[in-house]
């Protein structure tokens, strides 16, 4: 805006205010607003910056009111804006407390102070309104792919002007070795749109799995149309990703769909994305099928849930490993974080060894702890017996229906597992009472004396310790170093294969018994007149507290 614009004649103030509000694609009202407090900024300058001095231009006429304002108040504090009830009432009888008294002020003339001021306030008024129309504009479109064109890359990251904004694609959002330059069209995902003090920032991505499930989206009709839904996409950007897709009309294949005729659909999807690699996978809600087919091309021979861990334990040929795995386990992992579960492979030679070593291990205990010979114990390991829990507290029938075992042999053996797990117990406690572990640390729902002994083993002494845990601390966790390796930190309880949520709702309860919580606040929220658990509260309530 030039000086000259500043002191133009009337209508040249109008013409003005609408070029501005045409090219900023702003209001008109606003620029206006702008030129009348530049106005009264410079009249203050004029007659008093203690003066309250409004400005007032007709949008129709372009004609400008100056006039100076003086507020009717019980007790003046400011003399220059301010009058009491009984003086304003000498020349104006209706005043009352809160009228105004305002009086008609001579045009001034701009000087070249005042043309500079008049120039810096529209400028900042103007920017501040183009940046709420960009944010207003854009905050609700976050979600959505958006075409731009390349203004220029730094650092790696890419400028795009969008037309009446600017985004930026950072360099983590960007596709590896994908090359642009200036003037390149170039479409995106609107990852985020902030407001920040320079003003609205609109981020972009081109590396975020929702911009692939956005372009099949464009590409195949099914899926823009809700037929077909993308529950799930997992990318390696650049590189390699899995789609899962599922179709609601049983007539409809979803993975043909979005395959298309000879593969057009996720062809174009797969030019876009720099011939990044997608194999499109059908959902169902069975996790081992899910998985199954998620690991493909790889064959699977087994797979084995672990539903309390969110684990998976996939057994595949001896061939079939580096395809299951994949280039630097990049189909296993993209499998994993398609499906939500941890997935672990291992041969069908691998598996074999570790089911011969437990059943080894098992039959060794039987043996020690039970006084038996070995094809005895290997009978039991054989008949599903896992520890000696098992043998001394199962119903007696489920020993004698062992072929050659009678009912004497099924007693004694109960007996000699109780008198065994009764020495074990005692051996625990004196263990637990030598490391300092107070009693009523075995009055916390969910712990055992082996668990006791192990927190005495790690200076873990009293509710209260137990109480100002967290999982990790229970179950381990793993963390990459600096030198980008995997560096695992075991747990307390680590050897006693607790869930996540098994050791959440351990500490609870040590809370609980802590006083730190009311045992109220674990209980999961019902829903009015149902009677039945919200599904997820009882995990939700956990976490919640937990954080608290």
């Amino acid at each position: 805006m030039s000086t000259a614009g500043i002191s133009a004649n009337r209508l040249e103030l109008l013409q003005i205010a609408n070029a501005v509000a045409q090219e900023k694609a702003i209001d008109k009202e606003i620029v206006l607003e702008a030129i009348e407090e530049a106005i009264q900024r410079a009249a203050r300058l004029r007659y008093g910056s203690e003066l309250d001095i409004r400005a007032k231009l007709d949008p129709v006429t372009g004609q400008m009111d100056l006039r100076r304002v003086i507020t009717v108040v019980e007790e003046v504090e400011n003399e220059s804006t301010e009058i009491d009830l009984p003086t304003a009432k000498m020349d104006h009888k209706d005043a009352e407390i809160g009228y105004e008294i305002s009086t008609p002020l001579p045009p001034i003339e701009f000087g070249r102070v005042q043309s500079q001021m008049a120039k810096q306030v529209i400028v900042q008024k103007v920017r501040e309104a183009e940046r709420a129309r960009q944010f207003a504009e854009y905050k609700d479109r976050v979600g959505e792919i958006i075409n731009g064109i390349v203004k220029r890359v730094e650092y790696g990251h890419i400028i795009v002007d969008l037309g009446r904004a600017e985004g930026v694609i950072r360099r983590e959002e960007t596709l590896p070795r994908e090359n642009v330059k200036g003037g390149d069209r170039i479409r995106a995902y609107i990852l985020e749109v902030r407001e920040e003090p320079r003003g609205s920032q609109i981020f972009l991505s081109r590396a975020h799995p929702q911009f692939m499930a956005q372009l099949f989206s464009q590409e195949v009709p099914e899926v823009y149309e809700g037929i077909i839904q993308i529950v799930s996409v997992a990318r390696d950007p650049g590189s390699r990703a899995k789609i899962a897709v599922y179709s609601n009309d049983t007539s409809i294949d979803p993975v043909g769909a979005c395959v298309g005729m000879r593969g057009s659909r996720v062809q174009a999807v797969v030019n876009e994305l720099q011939g990044e690699r997608i194999d499109i996978i059908p959902w169902t809600d069975d996790a081992a099928t899910f998985i199954v087919n998620a690991l493909q091309p790889a064959e699977v021979a087994k797979v084995v849930i672990d539903e309390d861990d969110n684990r998976i334990e996939v057994v595949v040929p001896d061939e079939q490993l580096s395809l299951a795995i994949g280039r630097r386990g990049q189909n296993v992992r993209l499998a994993s974080q398609l499906s939500g579960w941890s997935i672990d492979i291992m041969t069908e030679e691998q598996e074999s060894e570790r089911r011969q070593k437990e059943f080894q291990e098992r039959s060794e205990l039987f043996m020690g702890a039970l006084d038996v010979d070995e094809m005895i114990a290997q009978l039991l390991v054989a008949e599903g017996f896992r520890n000696l829990e098992e043998v001394g507290y199962v119903a007696l029938d489920e020993i004698t229906s062992i072929e050659g075992f009678d009912e004497d042999t099924a007693v004694e053996l109960q007996t000699r597992a109780r008198e065994y797990l009764e020495r074990l117990a005692q051996e625990q406690d004196d263990k637990r009472k030598a490391a300092g572990v107070q009693d009523d640390v075995l009055e916390i729902e969910g712990v055992t004396l082996a668990m006791a002994v192990a927190f005495g083993e790690n200076e873990v002494k009293t509710v209260e310790d137990v109480a100002g845990l967290i999982p990790d601390d229970l179950r381990g966790y793993t963390e990459v170093n600096k030198a980008g390796e995997k560096v695992h930190e075991a747990g307390i309880l680590e050897g006693f294969g607790l869930s996540n949520q098994q050791a959440t709702d351990l500490i609870m309860q040590a809370r609980v018994k802590a006083g730190w919580i009311d045992a109220s606040e674990l209980e999961p929220d019902v829903e009015d007149g149902e009677g039945e658990a919200i599904e997820g509260s009882d995990e939700v309530t956990a976490e919640s507290l937990f954080e608290s």
